[in-house]
């Protein structure tokens, strides 16, 4: 029988599911920006159930996270890119994606095994999410971009929120990710990522909302 942390660390896959099932439900009435989003979404269910997954069965799940942080990453570049093009050139972005992809091989292949917790990559990753959160926050401010895209800046402002929340809540245990994971004991390592399930949950349940509030015209 399961403990309470093994519990909430199952069910914060809940939400996951939910979100990546209506998304493929509503995928073709999806604007540009939504559907761009959308295969974040369906990246994140398989990497994250696979993972679910390996973790039952007793096997190692970090080469997992090792991929999910660099194409998660291409993946959300791919939509600010496609979000706040005339506010920022898309060249910056892409080029920001593509030394962030060389940055994690490097540190896969030569400072944190794929069998280990990638936290330098995850911990950069944090912050470039979190600079590309705050300047859509200001991208949504400005006047033209209210009037033109009015019917779904409600919803992209919610799935924004949803990342800026998850990446600057855990930047800290993606920061000492290492640490916890070879130091601490099992249940408190369980405990920890309670912290972060309870963080994810807030995200895929930002992106729901964002999804249902999309456009409907």
């Amino acid at each position: 029988m399961m403990n309470f942390p093994e519990a909430t660390i199952v069910l914060s896959h809940v939400p996951i599911l939910l979100t990546v099932v209506y998304a493929a439900i509503c995928y073709k009435q999806l604007g540009k920006e939504l559907k761009v989003f959308s295969w974040f979404i369906f990246l994140s269910g398989i990497i994250q159930f696979t993972s679910l997954g390996c973790w039952y069965a007793s096997k190692n799940n970090m080469p997992l996270l090792h991929i999910y942080v660099a194409t998660g990453f291409i993946c959300l570049a791919w939509f600010y890119q496609t979000l706040l093009k005339g506010f920022i050139k898309s060249k910056i972005i892409w080029l920001v994606a593509i030394l962030f992809l060389i940055f994690t091989i490097i540190n896969s292949l030569f400072f944190q095994s794929i069998f280990t917790f990638n936290s330098n990559a995850l911990t950069v990753e944090s912050i470039l999410i979190i600079i590309l959160a705050l300047f859509t926050y200001r991208f949504f401010l400005n006047d033209i971009v209210k009037e033109t895209s009015r019917y779904d800046i409600k919803s992209l402002n919610w799935i924004n929120s949803g990342l800026f929340i998850y990446y600057s809540s855990s930047m800290l245990i993606f920061y000492f990710g290492s640490v916890i994971t070879s130091t601490f004991t099992r249940n408190l390592n369980l405990y920890t990522w309670v912290f972060h399930s309870f963080f994810s949950i807030v995200m895929y349940t930002c992106f729901f909302i964002g999804l249902w509030k999309r456009s409907k015209t």
